[in-house]
């Protein structure tokens, strides 16, 4: 309507002025550019043809009839007219491109608003009430629901109808989620290096380059508050483990006093002998627990030293086959050390090592085949040389170890659901073996069938270095 009016208002003045047909021709184009930029392309050709017109009615000859009498200004009408129309496309495209640019830009700032904000979001709170928020204020959508899988809520923004109340769940278990152009609703799975995180639903005017870029923000945010949730557990258990084993390894210390007067003064009352049967057993039984609870002091103590940042080893070419044999005869007499088989391959094979070290550990290994062996059932200790290393084993028939504990039976204080209940244990002893191996630059595992038993492990170097 517009156009048609400035149409009218040039046609009138041109053909009050008696402008020439070149004069009146340019102001008509520029009335075409000007309809282009602002109204777009069709309008603009309405104008064009609507100009055309009246060129040809009020500015050639003859005049007020449709009729072109001289063949050249069917040329002039004739390129006016294409000039306007190709100037009219360019506009409309050089329109189309700007507000699409436009568009881009204000989308973009959207994104980087969100992207920046989720990195202020306080991650020791759910992440979903934070994130919905967000993405309902900076997007100006109509409603938002976040779904996160590893805190198992729902989180919703805006209103939304009767049977959507579980939206985003619904979404995550459906595969795959579909977009539904009609209610402008758009759904995306939020997925992570490691998985689906959980789900988010978006309804408003957005694009699915938007809702893919939000979907991903959403991930990342919902997997960084996951990584500083394990992260704060793994702390807040460290702290309590080096708590705990501050107070052992101080009870331990001041235990070691009394332990030992207990254990030499039971010691000398069954030397010095005149007691009675009874009397006998019951100092046989104090000697026993004190030499047992003077051990676990000592392997307590021993871990405290390991731990310590510079570790004294007094190194020595100790023969392996002596050792083993060494550490049986002090702690295993009658039956149970017939049970016990020595497989050692080269009765000359030596290493470099710490011998109190290396006898503790292979006694705690022996130990426990004990404790958590089958009754009746062989207990094998073997060792060998390979590629440079020497290769203790320790095997027995008994409870397997499940996989997810055969690394952690190392840590200190840890012991197996499935089998703290089969014997009395602390949880120290295969921590203390694991230091002590670290301490010579070795390593240890376990390994664990139904069927073979189980066998734990102990690599040194032959030539094992003092460790600064």
């Amino acid at each position: 309507m517009a156009g048609c009016l400035a149409l009218a208002l040039l046609t009138w003045g041109g053909f009050f002025f008696r402008v020439n047909l070149a004069t009146i021709c340019s102001c008509y184009l520029l009335l075409v550019v000007v309809m282009a930029m602002f109204c777009g392309f069709w309008q603009a050709s309405l104008v064009s043809v609507l100009a055309v017109v009246c060129l040809d009615f009020f500015f050639t000859q003859p005049l007020f009839r449709f009729v072109i009498s001289d063949p050249q200004d069917w040329v002039a009408l004739g390129a006016f007219q294409i000039t306007a129309l190709t100037i009219s496309r360019l506009s409309a495209r050089e329109l189309r491109n700007a507000r699409e640019a436009e568009f881009h830009r204000t989308r973009m700032q959207k994104l980087y608003e969100l992207s920046r904000s989720s990195l202020l979001l306080d991650l020791h709170e759910p992440p979903g009430p934070q994130l919905a928020v967000l993405i309902h204020r900076i997007f100006n959508a109509e409603a938002v629901a976040l779904y996160d899988v590893n805190l198992g809520r729902q989180d919703r923004m805006g209103e939304w109808g009767e049977g959507e109340e579980d939206v985003a769940i619904d979404c995550y278990r459906s595969e795959p989620p579909g977009d539904d152009a009609q209610t402008r609703t758009w759904r995306r799975i939020l997925q992570t290096g490691s998985g689906s995180v959980g789900a988010l639903v978006v309804r408003g005017d957005l694009n699915p380059l938007v809702v893919d870029a939000l979907a991903s923000l959403g991930a990342i945010a919902i997997d960084r508050q996951q990584w500083i949730e394990k992260e704060e557990r793994a702390e807040t258990a460290r702290k309590g483990g080096a708590l705990r084993g501050t107070v052992m390894d101080s009870l331990a210390h001041e235990l070691k006093t009394p332990l030992t007067a207990l254990q030499t003064a039971s010691s000398g009352l069954l030397e010095l002998g005149g007691l009675t049967s009874t009397q006998s057993d019951l100092v046989a039984l104090i000697d026993g627990e004190a030499t047992h609870l003077n051990d676990l002091c000592t392997r307590l103590l021993h871990t405290a030293r390991l731990e310590a940042e510079n570790v004294g080893l007094a190194i020595s070419d100790v023969n392996v086959r002596e050792l083993i044999e060494e550490v049986l005869e002090g702690r295993h007499a009658g039956a149970e050390r017939a049970r016990i088989r020595v497989a050692v391959e080269d009765s000359a094979l030596m290493v470099r090592v710490d011998r109190a070290l290396l006898a503790m550990i292979l006694a705690q290994y022996v130990d426990n085949a004990r404790k958590y062996s089958t009754p009746g059932t062989p207990i094998e200790i073997g060792a060998c040389a390979s590629h440079g290393e020497v290769l203790f084993s320790v095997h027995n028939v008994g409870p397997t170890i499940r996989i997810e504990d055969r690394e952690r039976v190392f840590d200190r204080f840890y012991r197996s659901d499935d089998l703290k209940d089969t014997a009395p244990g602390t949880g120290v002893g295969l921590a203390v073996v694991r230091k002590a191996a670290e301490a010579h630059r070795g390593h240890v595992w376990v390994i664990s069938d139904e069927k073979e038993g189980t066998t734990f492990f102990l690599s040194l170097s032959k030539g094992t270095r003092r460790k600064h």
